[in-house]
């Protein structure tokens, strides 16, 4: 039969045809190429919010963005990229850092002919946000952060580890087999629900590719405590979490709201883990719509 998620790649791009989406390779620099999934009509960002979804570290953006795709692009000009070494995006550059990748997604942004946008940040894709609206502040409008931190220090890193019971982030976030998958969704999530088997391996085929540059992307993220100094943001911040996230606890968003200032609300949902806006989809973006229309009506604040 083959991979399901290869069998089903052209159904996927005919689905995201009929709501209005496409799939597109914006060239950064020569031997830099970043995937966006972007509204079929490029001028809908002048009549519509912007609204760019940065993913996680399992999966790339469509996989992790899907029912947010569906559920906001009535609303907004939605833009879901692929960060370098996930999906379709690669760089022949030595650079692993957010930093890297912040660059790397407001020039795409700006060849794509938007300057100014909301972002919408999970766990890895939201360190990449934290970074993109320190470095273009310009641009970014306001920030939906979930399941993530503003950067991963030493002491935050080893103490989501321990909680987990893994002493390395790769061996956590780069599972080899079906058992380490199911462990790591199961940790992700308040309550997984059953696959077939068969999923699970084709999962691990499909989306745990470039391995050796993700390794490198996770030494790269952690920052020593010494050199942590969080940035003043003037964006709007709405923080929104599972309130079963094992892997960053209401302990660390709590410490993360309290740093980001009275520009920052936190918000949890209930029977939700990790993977929140894959668990409780309706929740997650009822929550959404609610902050980023009053955003995009009032502007930071």
């Amino acid at each position: 039969m083959g991979n399901v998620f290869v069998v089903m790649k052209p159904v996927l791009h005919g689905i995201m045809k009929a709501i209005g989406m496409t799939s597109e390779l914006v060239e950064i620099e020569p031997g830099t190429t970043m995937h966006f999934w972007v509204p079929t009509d490029q001028t809908v960002h002048t009549t519509k919010p912007a609204v760019v979804f940065l993913h996680g570290f399992v999966a790339n953006g469509i996989m992790t963005w899907l029912f947010q795709m569906f559920s906001l692009r009535t609303y907004f000009a939605v833009y879901v990229p692929d960060l370098l070494f996930f999906g379709d995006s690669i760089s022949d550059r030595p650079e692993r850092s957010t930093s890297f990748q912040a660059h790397c997604l407001a020039k795409g942004m700006m060849k794509l002919g938007v300057e100014k946008f909301s972002l919408v940040g999970l766990s890895y894709g939201g360190m990449v946000g934290f970074k993109l609206a320190q470095l273009y502040p310009h641009m970014v409008e306001s920030m939906v952060m979930s399941s993530t931190v503003i950067e991963l220090t030493e002491s935050i890193s080893n103490a989501s580890l321990n909680n987990i019971g893994f002493t390395t982030w790769d061996e956590f976030l780069l599972p080899k087999t079906i058992f380490d998958l199911k462990l790591l969704l199961s940790i992700g999530s308040h309550n997984f629900p059953w696959f077939p088997q068969i999923l699970y391996m084709d999962f691990l085929e499909v989306m745990f590719g470039n391995r050796k540059e993700k390794v490198e992307l996770l030494k790269a993220f952690i920052v020593s405590d010494k050199d942590a100094t969080p940035p003043k943001y003037t964006q709007r911040i709405y923080l929104l979490y599972g309130d079963d996230d094992k892997i960053f606890n209401q302990t660390v968003s709590d410490i993360m709201k309290a740093k980001l200032g009275e520009n920052t609300t936190v918000e949890y949902i209930k029977r939700a883990g990790h993977l929140v806006q894959l668990e409780r989809p309706r929740t997650y973006n009822r929550c959404l719509k609610k902050f980023l229309s009053y955003s995009s009506a009032y502007g930071n604040m």
